[in-house]
């Protein structure tokens, strides 16, 4: 991955509203001359803008693939029936921006825009997406980098309320393997992402009960030992949360 997020560390984590005005400036300037080109070609602006999205989207550059992520969050903020119209294309861009091979940047804008569109969409109409998120984001909870951490967090607590019946049973196994996760990163070094993680530590705890057939039964000898441990001595409070809510 590229090293320009890496001077990010330790410094005040940033959102959309935040963001330095040049760069959004550009972010439109690159949509309307898009616009402009094809209303010129007297064709539907908006869906063919998603063509030279999705061309964009794989450019080699890594600065037009960070703006498209970035438009796309500009559009679902201000066009939000547009993009429930055209949300699996929207949907496919980002995913493939989470997986950018390269650019952290890339993918901490595309976690950044999946927030907005999947709190638009409430989860619905996400299909396989909701997989191909989940694993992606799973893997960004320890990144060394804490902006990607911090939103990685946002996103996967997310993610917890939209998984539903469908999904279920394989987010409680992703649950599951991200405890240490979870764990760890209660006591974060950064502030913002310590918070997070707890806020989705409480999201996903109800994919942290057990099945009927392996209930710990409140008994102490057959609760998690680690899990209690640690939120014994650490977040008190969310381990009476657990126990309030028979999770443990």
């Amino acid at each position: 991955m590229d090293q320009t997020p890496r001077r990010m560390l330790g410094q005040p984590l940033s959102s959309p509203a935040t963001q330095p005005k040049k760069r959004s400036t550009s972010v439109m300037s690159f949509f309307s001359k898009v616009s402009w080109n094809l209303r010129l070609q007297k064709q539907e602006p908006l869906k063919n803008v998603f063509f030279i999205l999705a061309e964009t989207a794989r450019d080699p550059s890594v600065k037009k693939r960070h703006m498209v992520m970035r438009g796309l969050g500009t559009m679902a903020c201000e066009t939000p029936d547009k993009v429930r119209k055209y949300k699996k294309i929207i949907l496919d861009l980002l995913v493939h921006g989470l997986y950018d091979p390269v650019s952290s940047e890339v993918i901490h804008e595309s976690m950044k825009t999946l927030t907005i569109i999947l709190g638009k969409m409430q989860g619905k109409a996400l299909g396989s997406f909701f997989i191909d998120i989940t694993l992606q984001t799973r893997t960004l909870l320890d990144d060394e980098n804490d902006s990607l951490r911090y939103s990685a967090f946002v996103l996967f607590g997310q993610l917890a309320d939209l998984a539903g019946r469908k999904w279920k049973s394989f987010f409680t196994r992703q649950v599951k393997q991200t405890q240490d996760s979870l764990l760890t990163h209660l006591q974060d070094r950064n502030p913002q992402v310590a918070k997070a993680c707890k806020t989705t530590f409480r999201a996903c705890s109800p994919y942290l009960r057990q099945s009927k057939d392996y209930s710990f039964q409140n008994e102490e000898d057959q609760r998690n030992p680690k899990l209690c441990r640690q939120l014994s001595h650490y977040h008190p409070e969310l381990l009476q949360f657990f126990y309030a809510n028979k999770i443990l």
